[in-house]
């Protein structure tokens, strides 16, 4: 748990490396509200520290100019946000190669005192992180550029691959966040050549250039859920369409949001997805703790019936192999 005088001091590091910073998203990033920032502002000038406001709609806190402190340290907790973070952007793709992340470990490292270093190396060699490898990683030219437009508003034009051999093509997008999901990268945002929300994944983006102008991003805008929902609705081969005898809650909390839509009719809950692969499905619905009637199509029952037939097999071979026996009687015995 934070300590406020914790609080503080970050929110006096994040002044010292911007310019100027809103008060919203002060209290985005330090998980408080706009109250306690103009507290821990306050505590910050009474300490001496020439914290100024700038009052309007897009105002904000900065440090009065020609003012600098020294560096500060990082705590134990900081060092090893900094070192999880960059071990991430490595195995997930973010960073072109190891040597980035390497050299920046090895920057920081050169200014922590004896005993922190040694923590930040010991956490560097003992963890293993459990994450998707990108499939396709972008530039992280790519990445910072489609960020900077994202945080400034800015549109950006692309060349981009579209998918399904669709070949090369040149648009102005409107970016509104960055998702990484399993394996890959995506920028989610308006689209003004097809005049509509859009993700692209940025390993086809060929090249991207900043455009002038400003654009407004719609409140409570979720790039992630916006994701989820249209990896569910690409169009495959076979159209789903299921009956799931549960509530909605139920259904959310065993199916993941990309692979089907879910909405609550008479009866349960309606899936809904567009797979390539029956038997793939038919192994993922085979799993589901309540019960569920297929409406189409019918080649998904019998995929079903393919998968049912072989886990009753492997059942029946299991129940009368010698091993099973033996462990059967083992526990007989036991009881």
């Amino acid at each position: 748990m934070y300590h406020p005088t914790t609080r503080v001091l970050t929110v006096l590091e994040l002044l010292q490396a911007r310019h100027r910073i809103g008060g919203t998203e002060l209290a985005e990033r330090l998980e408080v509200d706009k109250r306690t920032i103009r507290r821990y502002i306050t505590m910050l000038q009474d300490l001496g520290i020439p914290v100024e406001t700038e009052r309007g709609r897009y105002g904000g806190y900065r440090i009065r100019g020609g003012h600098r402190l020294p560096p500060m340290m990082f705590t134990d907790d900081e060092a090893l946000a900094v070192v999880l973070g960059l071990l991430a952007a490595r195995r997930l793709g973010l960073t072109a190669s190891a040597p980035d992340t390497e050299g920046a470990l090895a920057k920081i490292e050169r200014v922590l005192p004896d005993a922190l270093r040694e923590q930040v190396r010991a956490v560097q060699g003992a963890l293993s992180l459990d994450l998707t490898p990108a499939e396709a990683a972008p530039t992280s030219g790519t990445v910072t550029l489609i960020s900077r437009a994202i945080t400034q508003r800015r549109p950006i034009w692309i060349r981009y691959t579209a998918g399904y051999d669709k070949g090369m093509t040149e648009r102005v997008v409107e970016p509104y966040g960055i998702v990484y999901r399993a394996g890959r990268w995506y920028a989610v945002g308006f689209c003004r050549l097809r005049t509509e929300l859009r993700c692209f994944r940025l390993d086809r983006i060929e090249s991207a250039e900043l455009r002038d102008g400003v654009f407004f991003r719609p409140d409570h805008f979720d790039p992630v859920a916006f994701l989820l929902d249209s990896l569910a609705r690409v169009p495959e081969e076979w159209d789903v369409e299921i009956l799931l005898q549960t509530t909605l809650g139920q259904a959310r909390a065993v199916l993941p949001p990309a692979l089907a839509l879910l909405d609550e009719v008479e009866g349960g809950v309606r899936m809904r997805n567009s797979v390539g692969d029956l038997d793939w499905l038919a192994r993922d619905i085979a799993a589901l703790p309540f019960p569920f009637t297929i409406v189409k199509p019918v080649e998904l029952r019998d995929a079903l019936t393919r998968q049912a037939e072989l886990a009753l097999a492997n059942a029946r071979r299991h129940l009368s192999s010698p091993v099973a026996e033996e462990t059967g009687q083992l526990a007989g015995v036991a009881r």
